[in-house]
């Protein structure tokens, strides 16, 4: 079917626009922009392929694979299908399905540098995939790292000025010289770092996978989003709203680590809070909170250029205890990502979850720590490319069947650092600011005060930090595209 030239003129004036919001890093708009384009003109591959840019940068893999699809569809010698297709493939960690991509843009583009670079960059990644694939033991044969570790036989060097465990006993004192060291970029000796984390291992693996938290009547109760290793920020939650103690108990719902270079500084930091005072700070876990995630974004890389490849694999031990989900005082559901791909999800259903295990890629556990809400009833597919979307419906007979009030969950960016959504009954809270130096959103927390638990929400911007830009850590090809 022809297009009608005045509507191929006003897509060309759309595209233009979206260019314009995208440049200002205005990515949700840029989409909009580049849909109407595409309403005007489906036939032009420039607009699906940007379109698919602007879903990357909103960490929309699912959405942008599907688009850079189409783009190809549209014109199958455009490269930029290929490239953009190749990038959301290697964002979610299929390198397989990127390599073929990155060989059909070198194959289009033989002289271009850049293609050859990613080419190479991605084969890099798939021969180390194919590696470790082969020497890894079977799950049934892989013994606890942290069974093996012993800390009290690791010597502290009598030159090391940091901050110091005396005893077991991890104490308030020890935790601020630690954030102040921290802030300050010193290192914390591995034998304390190892001490933490193997202390809270052992807390965290006598948990069930969903956490009941009681407030009593006159107290408050503080819940945090996604800090994703910005660590000045953490320190500035802090400043705001007190450090985490039992008179000011807190809930970090997941995603601590990844995209920024101080995840290593966050999560020892909340763990220590943990080790020092069990109920002062609960944690949930994340969907980066996983060895595919951390070997992409920045965490893996960042652990062992700052302490050492075992405590890579000790981390990703860890990670497998954390609790799945909270109920605050029976009423509050807190969840990283959201709800599920079938009706009738009881609170015991959650509660009989396996977790001890790398997140799978479909089913309850999955969905906990993937979906994201919808405005549109029912349900739909991710954005990203893995869980789902869900809609309010959704959303009220949960809440109904398990008798509780609200969802909270994290798990998204948003500009205020928070939204409310689904009638009320779904609360997103996002705690980094400026998200990766460059969204220019706020962070934000919630306050409940018992009994009643109407959320307060209390929003801030992003604080400086020293000059190490967000993945510094991560793959090479990663960055490439960042």
């Amino acid at each position: 079917m022809e297009t009608d030239s005045s509507d191929v003129s006003k897509a060309e004036e759309f595209k233009v626009l979206a260019n314009e919001a995208f440049n200002a890093r205005k990515y949700a708009q840029a989409i909009d922009l580049y849909s109407q384009a595409i309403e005007m003109n489906s036939r032009n591959a420039v607009y699906w392929a940007n379109r698919a840019f602007a879903h990357l940068r909103l960490e929309e893999y699912g959405s942008a694979i599907q688009d850079a699809a189409k783009a190809i569809e549209v014109d199958p010698k455009y490269s930029k299908g290929y490239y953009r297709r190749g990038a959301a493939h290697l964002a979610m960690g299929k390198f397989k399905e990127a390599l073929k991509d990155f060989q059909q843009v070198k194959k289009m583009c033989p002289n271009d540098p850049d293609a050859a670079k990613k080419l190479k960059e991605c084969e890099k990644a798939v021969m180390k995939l194919k590696f470790e694939e082969a020497i890894s033991a079977p799950d049934a044969e892989r013994r606890s790292v942290a069974e093996s570790i012993d800390f009290r036989s690791i010597d502290v060097e009598p030159q090391y000025s940091g901050a110091r465990i005396e005893g077991d006993v991890i104490t308030l004192d020890f935790v601020k010289k630690m954030m102040d060291d921290f802030k300050n970029q010193k290192c914390l000796h591995k034998r304390y770092a190892y001490q933490i984390v193997l202390q809270t291992r052992d807390m965290l693996l006598a948990l069930p996978p969903l956490v009941d938290i009681n407030v009593p009547d006159g107290n408050h109760f503080t819940v945090c989003g996604d800090v994703h290793g910005q660590y000045y920020d953490l320190l500035n939650i802090f400043e705001l709203n007190g450090l985490p103690s039992e008179e000011n108990p807190y809930l970090f719902n997941g995603d601590f680590v990844d995209r920024g270079s101080f995840s290593l500084e966050v999560i020892l930091t909340l763990f220590a809070f943990k080790c020092m005072s069990p109920s002062a700070i609960y944690l949930a876990r994340g969907n980066h909170e996983s060895k595919s995630m951390n070997k992409i974004y920045g965490f893996e890389g960042e652990v062992r250029s700052k302490l050492s490849d075992t405590f890579v694999e000790l981390f990703a031990e860890v990670f497998c205890c954390l609790p799945l989900a909270h109920v605050i005082n029976g009423k509050v559901f807190v969840v990283h990502g959201g709800l599920f791909s079938v009706d009738g999800v009881k609170l015991s259903d959650i509660r009989a979850i396996n977790r001890f295990c790398e997140p799978p890629e479909e089913g309850l556990m999955c969905e906990l720590l993937w979906s994201d809400p919808q405005p549109l009833p029912g349900r739909g597919p991710s954005k990203r490319g893995v869980g789902l979307s869900f809609g309010p419906d959704v959303t009220k007979s949960f809440l109904q069947e398990n008798n509780l009030d609200l969802v909270v969950r994290s798990h998204e960016v948003k500009d205020e650092g928070y939204e409310i959504e689904h009638d009320g009954k779904l609360i997103t809270v996002f705690s980094a600011p400026n998200y990766c130096d460059q969204m220019g959103n706020k962070g934000a927390f919630i306050r409940f005060e018992a009994p009643d638990l109407k959320p307060n929400i209390v929003t801030y911007a992003a604080v400086p930090h020293p000059d190490v830009k967000p993945m510094a850590y991560a793959n090479n090809f990663l960055r490439m595209f960042s």
